[in-house]
């Protein structure tokens, strides 16, 4: 599968059905990285149905990071959700490190890609929003480092592990990214 994007030590693609089962153990692996915060899918069948979500037009789009020196490893993956075109332009992204490349920048590098891939004319987007639960320091740092910035406080704003959680709101224009 080509890149999408290519940075100076990861790259992004879309999700392909032969990348569950490397995703999938990878996910199983990553459990405590990601809970209470995230809860990507871990079988073959979530996998099948999450991955699904990106093939459909109009529908969110997907993006693996892939580590160039690990060989293509998967070492994360970005969603771009509830996609609006017309006069808003705009997208809300989901993200997770997998525990194998967590603290090495490499999603940092990948957000960076997935920007720029959403504010160029691939996408076409003008704003990306992150929603993050305000516990969730290390997604927070994430967002604040490609150059989000924190635009508010919803309550009780989405359904996670089985409660209404509270979420921050971090946001950035394709005239304030870095990456165009």
């Amino acid at each position: 599968m080509p890149y999408l994007a290519t940075g100076r030590r990861v790259a992004i693609r879309p999700f392909t059905p032969a990348d569950g089962e490397e995703f999938t153990a990878a996910a199983r692996a990553s459990t405590a990285l990601h809970r209470p915060w995230l809860f990507p899918p871990r079988t073959a069948e979530e996998y099948a149905r999450y991955a699904g979500r990106f093939d459909q037009e109009p529908g969110p789009a997907g993006f693996l990071v892939c580590g160039l020196a690990d060989g293509g490893r998967i070492a994360g993956f970005i969603a771009v959700n509830n996609i609006v075109h017309g006069a808003f332009r705009s997208a809300a992204l989901g993200y997770g490190a997998f525990a194998h490349a967590a603290g090495r920048g490499l999603m940092g590098e990948g957000l960076g890609l997935v920007v720029g891939h959403a504010f160029g004319p691939a996408m076409g987007l003008h704003r990306l929003e992150a929603n993050i639960q305000p516990g969730n320091s290390a997604s927070i740092a994430l967002a604040e480092r490609a150059g989000f910035r924190l635009e508010g406080y919803s309550p009780r704003f989405l359904y996670v592990d089985g409660d209404w959680r509270d979420h921050e709101r971090w946001a950035i224009t394709a005239e304030e990214s870095p990456v165009r």
